[in-house]
């Protein structure tokens, strides 16, 4: 069954090391930039508020510091959160029994086929029976010409962090589809990998067949998935194929890919369903910090960092405010629309996003690399800021996006089944 993201080969000590050295160099141009400004106000959302002073230079160390234990912007494949489930978890098998059951390159195969329940009308089912089912080398075939490489978030619908960041590379779902020659009665797709011959652990998911043959609003397409940030995608990931659903939450990107059902069916039969939860929303706008202090001393300016979110909307701002504690807020603003909220810096890309080797044609990406806009949609992005002093006392320290339409997290859609955007809240002490 199927959560997190995909990777490759065993991990890389000096690799990890590239990467921290490629996000440093972003993090020290946002640093001198706030040095050569001189001041924490362009920070500020509020420009007729006085400016505050300039941090002094032990404030912008203790930010310097902050930003240079930041994570590096692509997620090496080792350094994923993983969420995988099964028992025993697929990746855990042993390598001979993976090669038993095709979750090796040498022994990978997937069927595509009717749903016996709900039949659509195809010509060409593939299928191990009649050794008609995809390999590998047949996908990688395909991909000499139809594969696509964009870059991802993922991130569990219930977890308010993100699994990893990474670009995924594999060829559209569309192109193995049509190898089927479907006719008819074809309204929905649904999908499911090897869960230990178990049915009663199976995890599936599901979209409907224009996702799959078209892709709306810019987005890029469903993709059969067997490389992550250019190396081979690993077992834990969900290797060696699985699904990557760009807009989506992580359960629809289902790992060790084994079966594709097409049916008549007219709604969606996820797993994730029959727990209860929306899976039909795709990934939402939110902010979360990464460092943020217990204590500081009265006066001193407050060095913040954290990531953000960009989904399906985009991301315009990410913002902070920090409120007395126990200070009363108006009961028909219960997502602190109208609170005095400040600014923070987003972090700017870094050629190829950081990685070691150029990435290669990258949906978002020009050709020499820089992103076309920034943050990009459906991945992560860093912020940090500065934040004015204050007197004495305890606090309460928030943060929140604005989307690309200027709608506040956890707005517009505040409802934890479709996914986590709650705002966080930290205690400061200021003494």
């Amino acid at each position: 069954m199927s959560f997190d993201p995909a990777e490759t080969a065993a991990p890389n000590p000096a690799q990890s090391e590239a990467f921290l050295r490629e996000h440093a160099r972003a993090t020290r141009r946002y640093f001198l930039q706030l040095s050569g400004m001189g001041a924490a106000a362009t920070l500020l959302s509020q420009p007729l508020r006085a400016a505050p002073p300039s941090p002094a230079s032990s404030d912008k160390a203790a930010l310097q510091r902050a930003l240079d234990e930041l994570e590096p912007y692509l997620t090496p494949q080792d350094e994923f959160q993983d969420v995988s489930r099964g028992k025993p978890k697929p990746h855990s098998l042993s390598d001979e029994k993976k090669a038993e059951v095709g979750l090796t390159r040498e022994t990978w195969s997937l069927e595509v086929v009717s749903d016996t329940d709900q039949p659509a009308r195809i010509k060409r089912p593939l299928r191990k029976a009649d050794n008609t089912a995809l390999t590998f080398q047949q996908l990688l075939e395909m991909g000499k010409t139809k594969a696509v490489r964009f870059p991802k978030v993922m991130t569990c619908l219930n977890i308010g962090c993100p699994l990893g960041m990474g670009v995924w590379e594999g060829v559209p779902l569309r192109e193995v589809l049509w190898l089927t020659e479907p006719v008819e009665n074809l309204r929905r797709v649904f999908y499911y990998g090897y869960h230990n011959d178990d049915p009663e652990q199976m995890f599936r998911s599901s979209l409907p067949v224009g996702r799959v043959l078209e892709d709306p609003f810019d987005l890029p397409p469903v993709i059969l998935c067997y490389k992550l940030n250019g190396e081979w995608l690993s077992a834990e990931r969900g290797g060696p194929v699985r699904m990557v659903v760009p807009e989506a939450y992580g359960f629809k990107s289902i790992k060790w890919l084994s079966h594709v059902v097409l049916t008549n069916l007219p709604h969606a039969n996820d797993t994730y369903a029959e727990k209860n939860n929306d899976v039909d929303s795709p990934l939402k706008t939110f902010c979360a910090t990464i460092y943020t202090p217990d204590k500081v001393k009265s006066g001193e300016s407050i060095p913040l960092t954290g990531w953000a979110q960009s989904g399906i909307a985009g991301l315009s701002k990410v913002q902070v405010w920090i409120q007395p504690r126990g200070e009363a807020w108006a009961e028909d603003d219960p997502y602190f629309l109208r609170a005095p909220w400040r600014d923070a810096d987003i972090l700017p890309a870094e050629p190829h996003l950081g990685a070691t080797e150029p990435l290669g044609p990258t949906v978002g990406l020009q050709d020499n690399g820089q992103a076309e806009q920034w943050p990009l949609r459906l991945t992560k992005a860093h912020w940090a800021t500065l934040h004015p002093g204050l007197p004495a006392g305890q606090y309460v320290l928030r943060c929140r996006t604005v989307d690309g339409k200027g709608v506040g997290q956890p707005l517009p859609r505040p409802f934890r089944k479709s996914g986590h955007a709650a705002i966080e809240q930290h205690r400061l002490v200021v003494e």
